[in-house]
């Protein structure tokens, strides 16, 4: 079987438009989805920047947007917006939303890794549950993946 596929309006490690980012309108990018396997129940998406300094002790990077039991016959999540029936949990900043890139003007260019897994299952987890807790539950019940990273870099 092809291997499951994320795009979006930037290729992988290009910049990510201006608009998807707290410089711009703060919106969720569109992202494609395609190659997912038949026999998937559900999907979720992690996005995150690892390059991320002051994180909260023992993460490992700064969570921008956890949703979990995405369609998996879901060939788009549109801009802005989440597909009907998904579920979002608690980002870094504690809110339940897209937060975008955003890092501290005179850093470098971080990296922003938009992570895909297909599941076999359905998540039975509360909206808000954060990052661990998503892990947590798909142990075991990963059936594919795939990443796409976006770059950022704030103007001075």
């Amino acid at each position: 079987m092809a291997n499951l596929i994320i795009k979006s309006v930037f290729r992988d490690k290009e910049f990510i438009p201006e608009k998807h980012t707290c410089d711009g309108e703060n919106v969720s990018p569109l992202l494609e989805i395609r190659n997912v396997p038949e026999e998937a129940k559900s999907l979720v998406l992690i996005m995150d920047d690892p390059d991320a300094v002051g994180l909260p002790a023992g993460q490992q990077a700064w969570d921008h947007w956890i949703v979990w039991n995405i369609d998996p016959k879901s060939q788009y999540i549109p801009e802005g917006e989440l597909p009907e029936g998904a579920r979002v949990g608690k980002n870094t900043r504690g809110k339940q939303a897209y937060g975008g890139p955003c890092p501290p003007t005179g850093h470098k260019a971080h990296r922003y890794f938009f992570r895909l897994y297909a599941l076999d299952a359905v998540l039975e987890l509360p909206d808000g549950s954060d990052r661990k807790a998503v892990e947590m539950t798909m142990i075991g019940h990963i059936l594919k993946q795939a990443s796409l990273i976006g770059m950022y870099q704030r103007k001075k």
